[in-house]
């Protein structure tokens, strides 16, 4: 048996980052995780990341919003990005697996919710964050950027910032049914 401490937040949110970051950073050295997959658009969670995490020897891999999507939100804030890449963060701009894709093209066409809405929307159920976490992962894993089997620490947000964050056993978006939440560090109640 393992017993593990999970942080859960009153209320969801940007606000809740630095004590996400916290939580991570303890995970991390203690399960000896090597990655760090992170959702941020403007590069303002990447950069919190690198700072939080600076002692540990952790690559982190930050995942923004497909560009099909930043008219609608924001689009990346470039000198960010590019300070967090100076600082060795390695940045994925993608198609999502959940939502955003061809199928969601076809709902907005056509009607109907894709399969992969509706995964999306059962994640919901836990938090935005959790969703996101999850879909990240497969996302850095479709671009060769975690192997996978391999457990890394994933962590999303409501809107902006980080308020969750999971240990997780990676895989494709082909074989989405592979990946394994292995804990919970954090989540909104």
């Amino acid at each position: 048996m393992i017993k593990r401490e999970i942080i859960f937040f009153e209320k969801p949110g940007a606000g809740n980052t630095q004590t996400t970051l916290e939580a991570v950073r303890e995970r991390a050295k203690l399960l000896e995780i090597k990655k760090v997959v992170l959702a941020t658009n403007s590069g303002d969670t990447a950069l919190k990341a690198v700072d939080s995490l600076k002692e540990l020897d952790v690559k982190i891999i930050a995942v923004t919003l497909h560009a099909g999507t930043w008219k609608a939100h924001v689009e990346p804030d470039w000198d960010k990005v590019r300070e967090a890449e100076n600082l060795g963060v390695r940045f994925l701009t993608a198609t999502h697996t959940l939502m955003g894709n061809i199928e969601s093209a076809i709902r907005e066409k056509f009607g109907g919710l894709p399969d992969s809405e509706l995964i999306a929307h059962a994640l919901y159920c836990f938090s935005q964050g959790m969703k996101v976490a999850i879909e990240i992962t497969t996302m850095a894993a479709d671009a060769n950027l975690i192997s996978p089997g391999e457990e890394v620490i994933a962590m999303g947000g409501t809107s902006q910032g980080a308020d969750t964050a999971i240990v997780v056993k990676s895989a494709y978006s082909t074989n989405f049914f592979d990946l394994k939440v292995r804990e919970i560090i954090a989540m909104p109640r």
